[in-house]
């Protein structure tokens, strides 16, 4: 069915804006499908070094254009449970092109960073810097122009937004992202998050709680809760850049190395040297995106996204704003609950019906674009199905479950768990920023309380344990920016509060900074902009002054008046120490030239 006009219209609007943009990028990446990759006109100095240790097989075939290479971009690395399992796809991707008439070479690694590692430490302030810098270090890999498609594997934060943006950038080749899927459930995501209040509390001790860590991050695989990277998964099948169902199938398992051979055998289907080429460009345009913004809404996804989705979709020469992602949380029902929204994890999401059930529903009421170009074709009700294993050990899809396996996980879209995606801008005399209310009580949706002024969330934490946190407050954290620090996660917040707010004061958090996929209970407007070393409204609110942030209506404001609060000097402190330690120094250039975070906080998109 054609989509419900309000999305049309949203749509619509971002094309008309987009066209200064995006019809030049569609003029670059056409004449670069143009030009190349020809093979057989580079210089033989050139092609010996592009296949210097090709089997003699692939070297004859790859001297001329009459098979297709495959590049490989991988994020592998050992210490991310997510990123573990990408040890071995190399193999199997060649063995994959080799078995369809084609070569495959890996042609450049990325950095992935674990923001779970490096929460609340030093490096979490590279955290956000990382994403374009994989988009750099994909661009080199794939420099070498010798490639007809790409494959990209990632699956974390900052890795596929990253890669999303390379392959946007090389927007003249196909592109087909593998995942590597979730861990298997381990402990639950609510008694994992009870066991930190304990010990903030000083009721466990640091044994309890690192056996409750381990036991809930335990294994190969995505962490199970609803965060950045498992919103990713969702992104990319919801926006074509995955084979229908492979988001969620866990690693190891012989589905996950199917869909795997699967996905590479199609990159080099949908080369030039086919009938089916589909550059990743031309594939992905306005209503790709809009796709993903609906995604986002129905799934209650991470807030990290109304950043990277600018970002992304401006490689692409398309300008989506807060605006069009606040508008589109008034139409999409929120369809999921996966913790933080609910007790599920990834995993039961997907036993209950998963992605092909949502999409389902979605389309039903025409809340999704289906006359979309994917990597698996024309339309996106082929996303609709249910993936198993078939008998010869290929990939078998069905049509998606009429209903779902799990009402308390999976609602239909006549029955939805709310009425909006429960995303959504906020305006006033501070600036613009974001809230994400879907995990947040309805009698929480709007404080107005004094504030208390923090210039990280270590200080926060100190006055908590002083005994300093009485009353009602709206915790005011700033100089968290991208220009400031790079803008770090703000995740170890949220323990803290949560306690108070569980002990029965009301209070909110207000901050240039993060809060990541795992925004929970206590609501939070983040992302403020402009930030407070750009000398933004928010470096102006002084200790005491009432801030009032209201996710009904969508304001945020600081109660005095505006002439008042423009003749204050703003707040200035010393960021030195955020400056080096931890490969900070490095990033010197990018905390300079960062655009603000309703662009994307990107050093490559202003």
């Amino acid at each position: 069915m054609s989509a419900d006009s309000r999305i049309a219209a949203i749509t619509a609007r971002i094309v008309e804006r987009s066209k200064p943009y995006r019809e030049p990028y569609l003029d670059r990446i056409r004449s670069a499908a143009a030009n190349g990759p020809h093979r057989s006109v580079l210089g033989c100095g050139n092609l010996a070094h592009g296949f210097a240790v090709c089997s003699p097989a692939e070297k004859v075939a790859l001297a001329g254009d009459r098979v297709p290479n495959l590049g490989i971009i991988t994020s592998y690395n050992d210490m991310l449970s997510a990123h573990q399992p990408f040890e071995t796809y190399p193999a199997l991707i060649r063995e994959a092109a080799h078995e369809a008439g084609g070569v495959a070479q890996v042609a450049g690694g990325v950095p992935a960073m674990c923001d779970g590692v490096t929460q609340g430490q030093p490096g979490m302030e590279l955290s956000l810097f990382s994403r374009d810098v994989i988009a750099m270090a994909a661009g080199i890999g794939l420099s070498h122009n010798m490639f007809d498609s790409a494959v990209y594997l990632g699956v974390c934060d900052k890795i596929v937004p990253g890669l999303a943006i390379a392959a946007l950038t090389f927007g003249h080749l196909p592109a087909v992202f593998i995942p590597a899927g979730p861990m298997t459930s381990g402990l639950p995501n609510d008694e994992k998050a009870r066991v930190r209040q304990l010990f903030a509390e000083g009721k466990v001790g640091r044994d309890e709680l690192l056996e409750a860590e381990s036991k809930s991050y335990h294994g190969p695989g995505t962490c199970t809760f609803y965060g950045t990277a498992n919103s990713n998964q969702m992104l990319m099948e919801i926006m074509g850049f995955h084979l229908p169902g492979a988001s969620f199938i866990n690693p190891g398992t012989p589905l996950r190395d199917a869909l795997t051979k699967e996905a590479a055998k199609r990159a080099l289907a949908i080369t030039a040297l086919g009938n089916e080429f589909t550059p990743a460009g031309e594939m992905i345009d306005e209503r790709s995106i809009v796709n993903g913004v609906v995604g986002l809404h129905a799934t209650g996804g991470s807030t990290n996204h109304t950043m990277h989705l600018v970002a992304m979709a401006r490689a692409a020469g398309i300008v989506l704003t807060w605006q069009d992602i606040s508008e589109l949380s008034d139409i999409v029902p929120l369809l999921a609950r996966v913790y933080p929204n609910g007790l599920a994890d990834v995993n039961h999401f997907h036993a209950a019906g998963g992605m092909g059930f949502l999409i389902s529903q979605l389309l039903k009421k025409g809340l999704l674009h289906d006359d979309v170009r994917t990597v698996f074709g024309q339309g996106l009700n082929a996303y609709a199905i249910d993936v198993k294993l078939g008998a010869n050990g290929g990939v078998r899809r069905e049509p998606a479950p009429e209903e779902s396996g799990d009402s308390k996980v999976l609602a239909t879209i006549d029955h939805p768990f709310q009425h909006t995606g429960g995303l959504k801008m906020l305006t006033g005399n501070l600036g613009k920023a974001v809230i994400k209310t879907s995990a947040v009580k309805p009698e929480r949706h709007v404080i107005e309380a004094p504030a208390k002024i923090f210039h990280d969330q270590a200080g926060l934490n100190a006055a908590f344990k002083a005994g300093k946190l009485e009353g009602d407050f709206v915790a005011v954290v700033r100089f968290q920016g991208p220009k400031a620090n790079g803008m770090p996660e703000l995740h170890k917040l949220t323990t803290v509060l949560g306690i108070l707010q569980d002990r029965g004061q009301k209070v909110a958090i207000l901050t240039d900074g993060r809060m990541s996929g795992a925004s929970g209970k206590v609501p939070a407007a983040i992302h403020v902009t402009p930030e407070a070393k750009d000398g933004g409204p928010i470096a102006r609110i002084q200790e005491g002054d009432i801030i009032r942030i209201d996710a009904v209506h969508g304001t945020i404001e600081v109660l005095v008046e505006d002439i008042a609060l423009k003749t204050r000097v703003p707040a200035h402190i010393d960021l030195s120490d955020n400056e080096f330690g931890m490969g900070r120094e490095l990033f010197a250039p990018f905390r300079q030239i960062a655009g603000s975070a309703d662009h994307g906080a990107s050093v490559l998109f202003h």
